[in-house]
């Protein structure tokens, strides 16, 4: 007799009992409250139940595998010692984001089943209707979110929609690419239908968040039978420019502002994980301790990040004028005026002062240089630059899960489809925008390879590039392969022109890396304590009957 994995049963089972009571949303309400009949009595209870979906479910991933696996496999990155085993495209069943992002995804999953069975069954006739059916959405949504980080990096998987079926159910296996992608899409439609146009609480998704994920559904699944289908990319058209030209989001004005934590659930933001510097554990953002360069400009013993830095194939993608290069990866001698950094005090042995950051350099001999562009993005600096909202592995700032940007490229991407380019009139005009902002020359014709490395620019360190290089996959799979398997991830040196504030730099090869990648290497692999529990997920998939 075969039974599903025992770590996803508990999961599935256990996922629910994981923060305390707060008065917070972001906080979820105990267990015991969530499942009791008489909990769902008002408005606010609902809120309530659904808060979690936006932060602890997601923690796992958010924690290390965003970056390792969204940035580290698709090229953004290098390292000497951390990630190691993605950045060089090695990844293993043993390696520690495999189990972890998997975990964290039906985590989600399991929350988000949990939320909408318990909606349907104990919501007080006192709740609205509407309430009630955009409680259940928030769940469908969330739920579809997660399947489709699983079928991009897994292909089949389990489809679970009743977490207590787990109990006495022996025969659940994984399900085809196919029918996990229309899972997705009609879990999309649904929230799409009934979740308010705009947010019953700050940073709470809308129908437009939906619209938006759902163009970018039907843009992935477009391509999933090796060709690119005309009617997906209609709707992925459809929904995108629904979402550009009625949600009422708008860009902001500059990039670097869309990562400080002042700017949380700004107008570009469509969803956003919510965290909280001062919650429970798992309710927090942990990324700055795993990012930022050291512990100089965190405040605090963590600041991990000094043998992290941007792949030189990264780096060779962005022109001089291009700004969104300074808030994603600093170069020696640049200068964020709204971060600080503790040194040495020269006229006070043993003493610091804490001035604005200027990123230091190596000497050697004469020579000043850096080996790594250390990563800004999601580093916000000390508690003072962030009214004291920051201790050791705690931030708030959100984590971007869709912004407008990112509708604007997928828009682009349907309207120029499977034709060598385009000079749509529309795709060009939002393309153009990201360019503008970004103060870059415009162009009047775009390729697919125009977009993608326009996506890598715009999104690079918000754990998407890995999801478009699947995407390309689907329909150009030897194209995919080469573009990962010559991508240059070793070393190199940066030297800037000026001591301080620096506006021109030298980068040079030290050692080219590059990393074979196959068919057999591309996906990731099931984690391999799953697979010594679960011997159905060696078995063929089958479609889902819906």
């Amino acid at each position: 007799m075969t039974k599903i994995s025992p770590s996803i049963l508990l999961l599935l089972i256990w996922c629910g009992l994981l923060a305390g009571c707060s008065k917070d949303f972001l906080n979820r309400p105990p267990e015991d409250a969530i499942v009791d009949a008489n909990f769902y009595k008002t408005s606010e209870q609902v809120l309530a139940g659904t808060a979690p979906l936006y932060n602890i479910v997601w923690f796992a991933y958010n924690d290390k595998s965003s970056h390792g696996i969204g940035d580290g496999r698709g090229g953004a990155l290098m390292s000497g010692s951390y990630q190691v085993t993605n950045i060089r495209m090695q990844t293993t069943d043993v390696t520690p984001e495999v189990y972890t992002s998997w975990t964290s995804f039906f985590n989600v999953v399991a929350q988000s089943n949990m939320v909408i069975n318990n909606l349907t069954k104990y919501t007080s006739p006192a709740v609205s209707e509407n309430v009630k059916q955009a409680g259940i959405a928030e769940g469908r949504f969330m739920r579809a979110v997660a399947y489709s980080y699983l079928v991009q990096n897994w292909g089949p998987v389990p489809i679970i929609v009743d977490n207590n079926v787990l109990l006495t159910d022996t025969s659940i296996t994984r399900n085809t690419v196919e029918s996990i992608w229309e899972f997705i899409i009609r879990d999309l439609q649904f929230a799409a239908q009934h979740l308010p146009s705009s947010p019953a609480l700050k940073g709470r998704i809308t129908s437009w968040s939906a619209k938006g994920m759902l163009a970018k559904a039907y843009l992935s699944r477009a391509g999933i039978k090796g060709t690119l289908n005309q009617e997906d990319l209609n709707e992925a058209k459809k929904y995108a420019l629904d979402v550009i030209q009625n949600s009422g989001a708008k860009l902001m004005a500059n990039y670097e502002d869309l990562f400080l934590m002042k700017n949380n659930n700004n107008s570009e933001s469509l969803f956003a994980l919510q965290w909280k510097y001062d919650g429970d554990w798992g309710t927090q953002n942990s990324v700055q301790a795993f990012l930022a360069y050291g512990s100089e400009i965190t405040g605090f013993g963590d600041g991990w990040g000094g043998d992290l830095g941007a792949s030189l194939d990264q780096l060779k993608l962005y022109s001089a004028a291009d700004k969104r290069r300074k808030a994603t990866f600093m170069f020696p001698g640049d200068h964020y005026p709204y971060i600080h950094q503790s040194v040495d005090d020269p006229n006070n042995p043993g003493k610091k002062l804490i001035q604005e950051l200027q990123v230091p350099w190596n000497w050697q001999g004469t020579d000043r240089y850096n080996t790594r562009a250390w990563v800004k993005k999601y580093v916000v600096g000390r508690p003072e630059d962030n009214e004291g909202k920051v201790t050791q592995q705690h931030t708030e700032i959100n984590t971007y899960m869709l912004r407008l940007a990112d509708v604007y490229l997928v828009y682009a991407e349907a309207a120029l489809g499977a034709a060598a380019s385009t000079a749509d009139a529309t795709a060009l005009r939002y393309f153009n925008e990201l360019r503008r902002r970004a103060g870059v020359p415009e162009k009047t014709v775009i390729t697919a390879d125009d977009i993608f490395t326009e996506r890598r620019l715009e999104l690079a360190m918000e754990g998407q590039i890995w999801y478009d290089v699947v995407r390309m996959h689907y329909h150009s799979p030897q194209k995919a392969l080469q573009l990962l398997a010559s991508q240059d991830r070793g070393t190199y040196r940066i030297v800037p022109n000026a001591a301080t504030n620096a506006t021109s730099w030298t980068i040079t090869s030290d050692t080219p890396a590059f990393y074979p990648v196959t068919e057999s290497n591309f996906y990731l692999p099931y984690p391999a304590v799953e697979l010594s529990a679960a011997p159905n997920l060696r078995k063929p998939p089958v479609p889902y009957k819906f």
